[in-house]
């Protein structure tokens, strides 16, 4: 069956494509990707794909538009080239953050690119840590839903000892540190950003002499995590870590992790790190690519991705 199954990509992240291609042991699918003098994205499907289960891997970070048509129309070029099953591999969900209308006269993008990637001709769509849940709910076809959390906390828990508190950032990131902390049997901890009374943003639970692990989803401007753990260390936290697993890491994020009490930050692979990026020390990367591997080993061969979910 191995034969049937062929993984293509676009240019967001080709080294970790290729590296899920290393851990399925097949070859990348040949593609050439170019662009027309005004800027059109141009694609060439390089070999047969009749009757085959085509898996297409594109996160759409930035340029977010870019790499969100050059998945659409190189999804186009295979369906019509007769592919029996286009599988989506989104490793980072642009538009993730647009999933609720939180004021009028506002779109839900989340949907908008849900839609566009069923017209393009998606069968399933295999994302990493999406935004929000619901936004699963957008989608007509099957959606499955991974953790890069589990990735993360498998690399951190040889270094666990015990003094160790997990932080959600805000209440939307609650049921997520949860979880985290539950795997690595830790106690949680949450940040409060109410100002009223005269009570400022603070940390609600004792961190006081912990090792203080701020879990996110992503990390984009890091104003989010870095006021966190400066929350942490006024309230006497012995260090400050985080745990992230789209690292976007837009505009001066890096130079102002630099300038943080933030000890370490480890991130996965989901998104490739800028040059300022990689040359930061305090930034670690622990690859998504063996999860990604099995999870297309897995729906290639029909097999149930609820063993990759467990807690514990």
């Amino acid at each position: 069956m191995w034969s049937r199954l062929t993984l293509f990509t676009g240019n967001s992240n080709p080294a970790l494509a290729d590296k899920v291609c290393s851990e399925l042991g097949i070859r990348p699918g040949r593609a050439l990707i170019t662009r027309f003098s005004d800027g059109e994205i141009r694609v060439e499907v390089g070999e047969n794909v009749r009757g085959k289960d085509i898996y297409v891997m594109q996160s759409t970070c930035p340029p977010v538009n870019e790499n969100l048509m050059e998945l659409l129309v190189i999804m186009d070029a295979l369906k019509r080239a007769s592919a029996r099953r286009i599988n989506v591999v989104i490793p980072y969900y642009g538009y993730g953050r647009q999933d609720q209308k939180e004021k009028p006269r506002v779109p839900l993008s989340a949907k908008v690119v849900a839609d566009l990637l069923s017209v393009a001709g998606a069968d399933r769509v295999i994302t990493i840590d999406l935004h929000a849940d619901q936004i699963q709910g957008f989608f007509d076809i099957p959606v499955d839903h991974m953790f890069g959390t589990i990735v993360l906390s498998d690399a951190l828990i040889k270094e666990i000892c015990g003094n160790e508190i997990v932080v959600a950032p805000d209440s939307g990131g609650a049921e997520r540190a949860r979880l985290f902390a539950s795997r690595l049997k830790l106690d949680m901890a949450l940040m409060d950003y109410r100002e009223e009374n005269g009570i400022h943003p603070r940390i609600v639970g004792n961190v006081k002499g912990k090792k203080v692990i701020v879990l996110d989803d992503l990390i984009d401007t890091g104003r989010t995590i870095i006021r966190t753990a400066r929350a942490a260390v006024i309230a006497g936290a012995e260090s400050v870590e985080v745990c992230a697993v789209h690292p976007v890491l837009s505009g001066t994020a890096v130079a102002s992790i630099e300038a943080s009490p933030i000890r370490r930050i480890m991130v996965t692979d989901t998104i490739p790190l800028s040059e300022s990026a990689r040359a930061c020390e305090k930034i670690h990367t622990v690859s998504i690519a063996p999860m990604l591997a099995e999870v297309i080993k897995r729906v290639h061969f029909e097999e149930q991705l609820s063993p990759l979910f467990c807690e514990v």
